[in-house]
């Protein structure tokens, strides 16, 4: 009876020991397949992670071999006249750093980035707006291309150029078109942002296109602007710049 009952009990232990390591089995292939379907779900994630992200990439400029794939440059105002003492009543509030112009090429710069160039004059302009439109006027009246502080250092390196400015008497500034005659835009996409009084943007545009290179890639989606609504245009500019593929 003792023999019969110790065979029967290594039976039993022996058929445990077989339920056992199958279950293990069972168990690890399961958990392997269990590994390799989140690694295999794990890699498809991924691969559409690096889709979306070259997707992404292809949207934004793409930078040049140094770097500076975007210039914005602007003539501002402020930026070229004197204003001794206190702003009386007929100095307009667009003289007064930043200007309406240099704000939105700080929002620009924030979006997407690249490097700011101010347009200055080597004769600044008066801050009383009536003495400086009269100016303006006899530069138009002259075709004039008043002198300029600098120019670009490494125009070649910028595929991309931003061009902003002020309506100045139904057009653009003409310290503008002195900038875009001494700096070569040939080749080059350019965006202009502009604001303005009354005139919208009269016939900057086209003051504009006459002094481009013919291989200058000009967009048609200008951004323009009242003047008095520009301290609150930050999301209006965001809009632009998300409709040009930025």
């Amino acid at each position: 009876y003792t023999t019969l009952f110790r065979s029967m009990k290594k039976q039993v232990l022996l058929i445990l020991s077989f339920i056992f390591l199958f279950s293990f089995v069972a168990c690890s292939s399961e958990d392997e397949e269990s590994i390799s379907t989140a690694l295999n779900q794990t890699d498809k994630d991924f691969l559409l992670y690096e889709k979306d992200v070259q997707i992404n990439e292809s949207a934004l400029p793409q930078e040049t071999s140094d770097g500076n794939s975007v210039l914005i440059a602007y003539f501002s105002w402020a930026d070229n006249a004197v204003v001794e003492g206190e702003t009386d009543a007929v100095t307009s509030p667009s003289v007064i750093a930043p200007g309406n112009v240099a704000q939105m090429v700080y929002w620009i710069e924030e979006e997407i980035g690249g490097d700011l160039f101010s347009i200055q004059v080597t004769q600044p302009y008066s801050s009383d707006w009536d003495a400086c439109l009269e100016r303006a006027n006899q530069e138009r009246s002259d075709n004039a291309r008043p002198e300029l502080i600098k120019t670009v250092e490494n125009m070649e390196g910028y595929d991309t150029v931003f061009l902003g400015y002020p309506n100045w008497w139904y057009g653009a500034p003409m310290a503008l078109l002195s900038f875009m005659e001494q700096n070569d835009l040939s080749g080059k996409k350019i965006y202009l942002f502009c604001s303005h009084g009354t005139g919208d943007l009269a016939n900057s545009v086209e003051d504009i296109k006459e002094v481009l290179p013919e291989n200058a890639q000009l967009s048609e989606n200008v951004f323009d602007i009242y003047e008095e609504d520009v301290p609150n245009s930050q999301n209006d500019v965001i809009s632009w710049l998300e409709a040009l593929g930025y």
